[in-house]
């Protein structure tokens, strides 16, 4: 039997109670005790051995003392953290929460393109969710309506799209009258609940600087954040890597907006480390801006979206670097423009390991899968191994990061990043009394991914379980068929300030 990976039923009279414990261990019978286990909380420092008794979906004692439980989990060897927080997750369906359970994710939220109706798209989850879940407002999804894209009816209920290249929409500069209607839909999405804005700006190459910088004091006047996949390097003539980087770091500091970068390792390359001290040095001026990444050297998008205009006409070698995810070949130019006129998902090869792992090296960079779904076949590992693959290849195996400051990256920084929009986050990515009981109990000799390019459709290991709101999602190394106790995470419905 692995260690300590059985659930034991134990009646009330074969657990003690510790009179001395302290009063924030509420008196028992708890609904169920997580016995032994190695205690991890990032926010008090705390990593040690404890008895967590959870009532009603909340933590309700963290105690040295033994916890009378109606059921009790023995997790001796065994690391009790937050559950996982993943602010950049495209799998919001059931097929991918599966993955996403098993690689310890409690809450996927889509905040890098967002949704757009977003009581919609709320709406079509509700009831049937593994983990929570949760969107931003999708600038693209309301720029396409504002302007009146036939494209608009094709995600009318906040499906998730990327756009086309043969969508014009994308590719003008909207008009006063426009930009006008796009900030009421904007707007009209915070007080549906979205968690902030979401931008793809690669993906809108039509969208001035006027528009963003509109639409960030937009997003200052309600104190949301706007999650942001920079624009492409190429849409600046002298800028290169940084220039960017510098749009929206600019337009935060004018504007007193807060800023999360998405997929730092996508979009800065080989010069993450000078992306990465100018948003420091935004911080240490007063600035609200964050990132994140993903532990893998490729990227994935699809192939038909505005972010491959210009492929036409490269050397053999550079669609030799894209892997069609259907079925896992490799493309040539002729591959590449039949795929693109039919579309769907490719993965991009080619960056640095060296760079990969500098950047999952660092404590203040947020874990965040960019995970594609996988309601529709194959897809890319990180949406099945990012939480794993960092536990155990870099922490462990590389030791590039300490335990706490890996799980640090993937449970509290989310959590805080999103406390000010979504005040829910206060109750989670911790093991505290009083917060959520939304916990991932690992084997932290074991951890790992299995997820790779070729089969990307593997579950990752040592994960014995996961608890949504108390309720067992994975029990044993094993998903729970039905369990749906997943809740809609949403921003504040706000007047501005």
């Amino acid at each position: 039997m692995r260690l300590a990976a059985a659930l034991a039923i134990v009646s009330l009279a074969a657990c003690g109670t510790d009179p001395a414990a302290p009063s924030s261990a509420a008196e028992g019978p708890f609904d169920l005790v997580i016995a032994g286990g190695r205690v991890v909380d990032p926010e008090s420092g705390l990593d040690g051995v404890r008895n967590v008794g959870i009532r009603d979906g909340r933590i309700a004692a963290v105690a040295e003392a033994d916890l009378v439980g109606t059921e009790v989990a023995e997790a001796g060897g065994l690391v009790v953290a937050p559950g996982f927080i993943d602010l950049h997750a495209h799998g919001q369906d059931a097929v991918s929460s599966r993955y996403q359970a098993m690689d310890g994710v409690t809450t996927a939220l889509e905040l890098e393109i967002g949704a757009f109706p977003v009581a919609r798209w709320y709406a079509r989850r509700a009831g049937a969710a593994r983990i929570h879940y949760g969107a931003s407002v999708s600038h693209q999804g309301a720029r396409i309506r504002a302007m009146r894209s036939p494209f608009a009816l094709s995600n009318a209920d906040g499906t998730f799209s990327l756009g086309s290249s043969t969508d014009d929409a994308l590719y003008r500069a909207a008009t006063d009258e426009e930009r006008g209607e796009l900030r009421r839909l904007m707007e009209q999405g915070l007080r549906d609940g979205g968690i902030g804005f979401g931008f793809g700006l690669s993906y809108t190459p039509g969208a001035s600087h006027r528009e963003l910088l509109e639409l960030f004091g937009l997003a200052a006047d309600y104190a949301a954040p706007s999650f942001v996949h920079l624009r492409s390097a190429a849409a600046f003539s002298r800028g290169g890597a940084l220039a960017p980087f510098q749009e929206v770091i600019a337009n935060a500091a004018v504007t007193g907006a807060p800023l999360h970068i998405v997929h730092l390792n996508s979009t800065a390359g080989a010069r993450a480390e000078e992306a990465l001290a100018m948003i420091r040095g935004a911080q240490e001026q007063g600035l609200d801006v964050t990132t994140e990444a993903y532990p893998y050297t490729a990227s994935a998008s699809l192939i038909e979206s505005p972010l491959f205009d210009g492929w036409s006409g490269r050397p053999a070698e550079a669609y030799g670097r894209l892997q069609w995810v259907e079925t896992g070949e490799r493309l040539t130019p002729e591959t590449f423009e039949r795929y693109r006129s039919r579309g769907g998902w490719v993965i991009m090869h080619g960056r640095s390991e060296a760079t990969n792992e500098w950047i999952v090296s660092q404590p203040d960079v947020m874990a965040a899968s960019d995970g594609i779904p996988f309601s529709n076949g194959r897809s890319h590992p990180r949406g099945a191994g990012t939480f794993a693959r960092i536990l155990g290849y870099y922490v462990r195996e590389r030791g590039v990061l300490s335990l706490m400051d890996a799980l640090r990256k993937m449970t509290l920084l989310p959590a805080e990043r999103l406390e000010g929009i979504a005040p829910a986050m206060a109750r989670k990515g911790r093991v505290q009394v009083g917060s959520d009981a939304d916990l991932t109990i690992f084997d932290p000799e074991r951890i790992i991914d299995r997820a790779t390019y070729e089969a990307p459709d593997r579950y990752s290991e040592g994960i014995e379980h996961v608890l949504v709101a108390g309720t067992f999602v994975v029990r044993n190394g094993a998903l729970v068929e039905d369990a749906a106790p997943g809740r809609p995470l949403h921003g504040r419905h706000l007047v501005p300030e």
